[in-house]
């Protein structure tokens, strides 16, 4: 159990990225397309550095959007592995807001992303070795 939980420290993922103009919808605020978009990226890698298999998403669950990030601001996605399954494993993704021109910084989004490890035949195989 202590691999796993080391597993899971040494394979959190932060990425960061600003929000611009070519990323926002009509109220000048990030896409929620986009955002799904970020975390699927950031929880993608993260899945990746834990098992070091090939993984795919197969299902997302609970994404709470708690408050719109405007254009201008700088976003940071922190994917941590939250539970490990024979073959899956479930990957939080929490997104941090801030203004480019401050220090105010506050979570608006968390989601969960479910990856399962495949083989070459593209069929589940055990997520850890």
């Amino acid at each position: 159990m202590q691999d796993v939980e080391l597993r899971k420290d040494e394979s959190e993922t932060r990425i960061f990225k600003a929000v611009f103009p070519n990323t926002t919808n009509h109220y000048d605020t990030l896409f929620g397309g986009t955002t799904l978009h970020m975390m699927d990226e950031a929880s993608f890698i993260c899945a990746t550095r834990f098992s070091r298999k090939k993984v795919v998403t197969v299902s997302t669950d609970k994404i709470d959007f708690t408050k719109p990030i405007p254009q201008g601001s700088i976003v940071e996605l922190v994917a941590r592995v939250n539970k490990v399954g024979r073959s899956s494993c479930v990957v939080k993704v929490d997104m941090f807001m801030e203004d480019m021109y401050s220090s105010n910084r506050e979570k608006v989004v968390t989601g969960y992303f479910t990856f399962v490890a495949i083989g070459e035949d593209k069929n589940p195989v055990p997520i850890l070795d």
